[in-house]
């Protein structure tokens, strides 16, 4: 509740840094804030070749390849950039860590924000593309909402964690790297969950990236709401509380630490 309470009361400060870590990404680059498009775009369609033209990919559960490609990788973008981007917050702010009366714990929040933002763009190619391909909208893609809490939610708690041991352990950012090289091909974002044999079904439902993609399809593509799966769900929640108070406790015993190892 504390924390919650320091969001509020550094709200302008907050979202201040997460506009300017935002245009920091791409400072000095002539096409500026068109490559947070220009990457993501470019690995989708190379997705996208590879998977139809050379794996023959078809239709899964009558969506089209590409509907389905979107909406697994697009979540994941976010994801893979909040969690990396985060678990450095504080490395890379330290001069807000050394010299500033800065409440030190809404780094991570700094970093997931500036995710979000970079994201956004691709949202909106995720929504037209899902309008051309005739996915009308209906009151269940509110649950859209639903599912950035929850990415959100995982990532503070994961971030803490990992922010708060990386100026102590820098070999944690590669740690990181190999966590989501492995997690984006465990994650069914290219493959269809249900083809996995009943015996493994256990650890697609222990995955919480899995939880959020396959919440996001069911809810855009095949019109579920999240409360069908209600026990995954409260698993979800259940890890994310366990993470959060992980990270929190993690956070608060390192914090004083930090100015002499940075």
């Amino acid at each position: 509740m504390n924390f919650l309470k320091q969001i509020y009361l550094n709200r302008l400060m907050l979202w201040s840094l997460i506009k300017s870590d935002f245009k920091n990404r791409y400072l000095g680059n002539h096409f500026g804030i068109i490559w947070a498009f220009i990457q993501p775009l470019v690995m989708v369609v190379v997705y996208w070749f590879v998977f139809t033209h050379g794996l023959k990919a078809v239709q899964i559960d009558d969506v089209p390849f590409l509907i389905w490609l979107l909406s697994g990788v697009v979540p994941w973008f976010l994801i893979s950039d909040a969690l990396s981007s985060s678990s450095r917050a504080i490395v890379d702010q330290a001069f807000l860590v050394k010299k500033i009366v800065f409440e030190v714990r809404l780094l991570p929040m700094v970093k997931i924000g500036s995710a979000v933002l970079v994201s956004l763009g691709f949202w909106v190619f995720f929504v037209l593309c899902l309008l051309a391909y005739g996915f009308y909208p209906n009151w269940l893609w509110l649950q859209l909402i639903y599912y950035f809490i929850c990415i959100l939610s995982l990532m503070v708690g994961l971030g803490l964690l990992l922010s708060a041991l990386t100026p102590f352990m820098l070999d944690i950012s590669q740690v990181v790297a190999i966590f989501l090289q492995i997690m984006f091909w465990v994650t069914p974002i290219f493959w269809n969950q249900e083809l996995l044999p009943h015996g493994y079904i256990w650890v697609y439902k222990l995955n919480p990236f899995a939880y959020i993609i396959g919440g996001i399809r069911d809810a855009l593509l095949f019109h579920k709401p999240f409360w069908v799966h209600y026990n995954v769900t409260l698993y979800f929640w259940v890890l994310v509380l366990l993470l959060f108070w992980l990270g929190n406790r993690v956070f608060s015993k390192l914090r004083p630490h930090f100015a002499d190892v940075l």
